[in-house]
């Protein structure tokens, strides 16, 4: 369909990878080829951090069924952004944008995660680049996707790097971003089960969502060995003791019931999200509704926006 995205091959053979590795060099990408909680994919630097990543996922199996084959793409710079639309298979109806931060440590640095933290709008989205994404990416999928016979009714999400102001695609999902969805449905004026009923039925030409022109952000709150095997099963306190004046939400993930407690069963627990006048003040009252949440081993990134600030 001529959707721009990175150079790369696929291999099933850990020796035919290898050569490729080394034959391409690095920086490289290397990513576990079905699913894997969204920590499948190696960003490498260097030649040895990616032979390393490529045992780890095709000979010791660190995603199981996931890394019996695996996908090697050029490395892409840029800045990545979540971008979001509805589509009832005709009609595709772009979300307000928004930014997520997928590496565990601030700066960037760490393993990758399924998402540390997000907010919504993405200055480096402008009018004039969702246009270009809509035109290039977004509606090329969807009506190829029909001239396929598939009528895709849904979500439609592009994982983006926009490198000197043009987008790549990085991943496709079909389904809202997490933690990216939380910090729209902080701003979502419309009621969303409207919107969802309007795709179901193929009437969506003619909607448009109404956002709050308040920015939002949202920090997640994340488990003990994360993105590692996380621990589970602590208690998670000061879920009722958040200010309203904060205009803060939390969203509940990697949580479940015992008893009267509430204790994480998972490797990222909460979403921590806020609106503000401006990004800043919107990041200012996220991180001071996460200064009264606490469980042990909890750990966050403290850099939240920063790209955008």
């Amino acid at each position: 369909l001529g959707v721009p995205t990175a150079k790369h091959r696929t291999f099933s053979d850990h020796a035919e990878a290898r050569r490729y590795l080394d034959e391409i060099g690095a920086p490289i990408v290397v990513k576990a080829d079905g699913l894997a909680a969204g920590k499948g994919v190696l960003v490498c630097d260097d030649l040895t951090t990616a032979r390393a990543g490529l045992d780890e996922i095709m000979v010791r199996r660190a995603f199981g069924g996931a890394g019996a084959q695996v996908v090697i793409e050029e490395f892409l710079p840029g800045e990545e952004v979540s971008f979001m639309a509805l589509t009832d298979g005709r009609t595709v109806v772009p979300l307000a944008s928004s930014q997520d931060h997928k590496r565990v440590g601030d700066g960037d640095t760490g393993p990758n995660t399924g998402g540390m933290g997000a907010y919504s709008p993405a200055p480096i989205l402008t009018a004039t680049l969702q246009d270009e994404i809509m035109e290039t990416i977004m509606h090329p999928v969807v009506e190829g996707l029909a001239a396929d016979g598939i009528v895709y009714r849904g979500v439609l999400y592009a994982g983006l790097m926009i490198a000197d102001g043009r987008p790549k695609v990085l991943e496709f999902n079909v389904r809202f971003g997490d933690p990216e969805c939380q910090v729209l449905m902080l701003r979502l004026r419309s009621d969303l089960v409207d919107l969802i009923e309007a795709v179901l039925d193929g009437y969506l030409v003619g909607c448009r969502p109404e956002w709050d022109p308040r920015p939002s952000a949202g920090i997640v709150l994340a488990a003990a060995g994360y993105p590692g095997d996380p621990a589970k099963g602590d208690v998670i306190h000061g879920l009722d003791r958040r200010s309203p004046s904060t205009e803060s939400a939390v969203f509940q993930a990697g949580t479940t019931r015992r008893g009267a407690d509430v204790v994480t069963s998972g490797g990222r627990v909460l979403t921590v999200g806020a609106l503000g006048v401006d990004l800043r003040a919107a990041v200012a009252n996220a991180y001071a509704a996460v200064a009264g949440i606490s469980f042990r081993g909890m750990h966050y990134r403290r850099d939240i926006g920063h790209r955008a600030l």
